[in-house]
């Protein structure tokens, strides 16, 4: 956890309802390189901590029998559960409303644990540990996130670019400069050093596979806005009294960037760590 912060149970307060909507997907072939890298069969189960709505774990179902998603958020776990209803997907599907430190929750053991992008929220040290004495020998667990590395060009887009740098001043200008979190703040990001806390817990590893993205997404206003609202430190709370106002401004300013209301955005590449296991549970 980052000095000076502890999580707190509003963190993605109020998000859920907008993540599906607002947030970019993975990119295409995610499923097919995880089911190569891990000869995943359709048998076997998946963990997916800080599930969200569901995203990754649904995205992966089928080359499971069992998914598990496990999230602190009220509203996320009621999303995930009517997407995986929605899908086909509710039988093999199970949906648990607890923080990551408090596994192993008498969930068993898994095949896969995956972390989308949610690592970084918990107690890394003590849930890396415990993951990795929740899965069966020859395990993995996969961290699945955005590549934060690449920069996408906007070039040759057919929509004008979301305006994200003045999206992120109008932000500023509600919030103030340092990353709200919850109650609290982030003034120097999420922590790092994955790796070196992976290892510790006694994995291996890992390999990295990179998925490309790039292709061109069209966006309406109403993505672009659920988008912000989706994320940990533009959270519909944080704004308080003023969200109607914040969102008034919001939809002024995407007007002024696109009369038609529609934009562009280049779908980002997926990098994906996979850390092994020994065979010989501990």
């Amino acid at each position: 956890m980052t000095a000076g912060w502890e999580w707190d149970e509003t963190l993605f307060a109020g998000t859920a309802a907008h993540y599906r909507r607002g947030r970019l997907p993975y990119a295409p072939g995610l499923a097919d390189v995880l089911a190569e890298a891990l000869c995943l069969d359709g048998r076997g189960r998946l963990l997916d901590v800080g599930c969200g709505p569901g995203i990754l774990a649904l995205t992966l179902a089928h080359l499971f029998g069992e998914v598990v998603g496990l999230d602190p958020d009220a509203g996320m776990i009621a999303e995930a559960r009517r997407e995986a209803a929605a899908t086909g997907v509710a039988g093999k599907a199970r949906w648990v409303r607890a923080r990551a430190e408090e596994l192993p929750a008498g969930l068993g053991r898994f095949t896969v644990a995956a972390f989308g992008q949610s690592f970084h929220w918990t107690d890394r040290e003590l849930v890396a540990a415990t993951t990795r004495d929740m899965l069966r020998p020859g395990g993995a667990l996969v961290h699945v996130s955005d590549l934060k590395t690449e920069t996408l060009s906007v070039d040759g887009l057919p929509r004008p670019a979301v305006p994200g740098a003045a999206i992120e001043e109008l932000v500023r200008h509600y919030l103030g400069p340092v990353r709200r979190a919850g109650r609290g703040v982030l003034p120097q990001g999420t922590p790092g050093g994955e790796a070196a806390v992976l290892a510790r817990a006694g994995f291996t590893g890992p390999r990295r596979h990179v998925v490309p993205g790039g292709q061109p997404l069209e966006r309406t206003a109403d993505d672009v806005v659920a988008g912000v609202f989706s994320m940990s430190f533009s959270a519909p709370h944080l704004f308080g009294a003023r969200r109607d106002a914040f969102e008034a401004d919001l939809r002024r300013l995407l007007r002024e960037a696109s009369a038609s209301g529609r934009f562009s955005a280049r779908g980002p590449s997926t990098e994906v760590f996979v850390w092994g296991t020994d065979t010989t549970p501990r």
